[in-house]
């Protein structure tokens, strides 16, 4: 959970260090508001993986426990 937490805050503010990679690499043509658009997306996933698994714990721990 704390790997994916990170990986949500390196894409959203006040960091967001590989948003502003994104930034860098986007053609003259792309616009701070398409790639915003294009991130919140991955964001929304990220957090809704993060809630289910602060409610279901047993999701992320019967792996390990299997093997």
């Amino acid at each position: 959970m704390m790997a994916v937490n990170l990986k949500t805050s390196l894409l959203t503010s006040p960091f967001g260090f590989s948003f502003f990679y994104l930034c860098g690499v986007v053609p003259p043509s792309g616009t701070t508001f398409q790639i915003y658009r294009g991130v919140v997306p991955f964001v929304l996933i990220q957090r809704g993986t993060l809630g289910v698994l602060a409610l279901w714990s047993a999701l992320a721990t019967r792996l390990p426990k299997m093997v």
